[in-house]
């Protein structure tokens, strides 16, 4: 299945990626962080990204989600360059993620981290919204109904009105989740989503994601250590070492691939 899928991406790719890198690099200093990369997404992919540490991943989801801009190359979504745009812009062309150290407001309760990320998407001035007047208080019910929505999506419904800090890792990763699909992306990028789970989380965690590209018809980029779960997840993988791509394509390809074994153990 996954591969037969693989093989339908790699022809689609090419037609209209939803998302494309193109000779991506950037630069601090002398060092070359990320160093001309290219790929191209599909719609509808579940797309790995990996590498040893520091080779450059993180650094290149900052790029995708305007966190830093590039020094080089270009990054397109549907065709169109969004190399220069800032990051609330490029979340609300429908690219949303979450970060490898959590970044939720932690001291307000679940359901209002996830109705926070809604805002992007009303129609009431923020005048409007503090002093309380129409349409805000309706416009403000039917947020919280759509992040409880969410919250009961990824299991924390009957968590919503506690402290985000006091949630244990695996359920604010969770609540990050959450509150990236409240941006109502098309794309969903996850960094080290599965960090500090056990095995058994690793696996509902896999089933989950495969779940939401379904059920909201999402392409999904992850950058994740556990590389197992990537091989079992993915359609197809890129593989960065010292910023350079070094392999690209389905798991089976990736995994035998001489380039990514030693990057990862060492040459012989």
């Amino acid at each position: 299945m996954t591969q037969s899928r693989s093989a339908e991406s790699e022809t689609s790719v090419h037609d209209c990626p939803v998302l494309e890198a193109r000779r991506l690099t950037r630069r601090f200093g002398g060092l070359v962080a990320v160093n001309q990369v290219s790929f191209a997404i599909a719609q509808g992919e579940i797309f790995g990204l990996i590498g040893p540490n520091g080779a450059g991943k993180t650094t290149l989801f900052n790029l995708l989600t305007g966190l830093i801009q590039p020094s080089d190359g270009q990054m397109l979504h549907n065709g169109e360059d969004i190399s220069q745009l800032r990051p609330f812009q490029i979340a609300s062309r429908g690219i949303a993620r979450t970060f490898q150290n959590i970044r939720l407001f932690s001291h307000l309760s679940a359901v209002e981290n996830v109705m926070i990320a809604q805002h992007v998407h009303t129609h009431s001035g923020v005048l409007t919204g503090v002093m309380g007047l129409p349409p805000a208080p309706q416009e403000e019910k039917q947020i919280r109904e759509k992040a409880m929505e969410l919250l009961e999506l990824v299991g924390l419904g009957d968590r919503a009105d506690e402290i985000a800090c006091n949630f244990p890792y695996g359920d604010q990763r969770r609540l990050e989740i959450a509150r990236a699909l409240a941006l109502k992306p098309r794309v969903l990028l996850l960094d080290e989503p599965a960090a500090g789970m056990n095995p058994n989380e690793k696996r509902q965690l896999s089933e989950f994601i495969r779940n939401l590209r379904q059920q909201f018809d999402l392409t999904v980029l992850l950058i994740e250590h556990h590389v197992p779960l990537v091989m079992g997840l993915c359609d197809r993988i890129a593989v960065l070492d010292f910023g350079q791509l070094i392999a690209l394509g389905d798991p089976a390809k990736v995994r035998n691939d001489p380039a990514v074994i030693e990057a990862y153990l060492g040459a012989e």
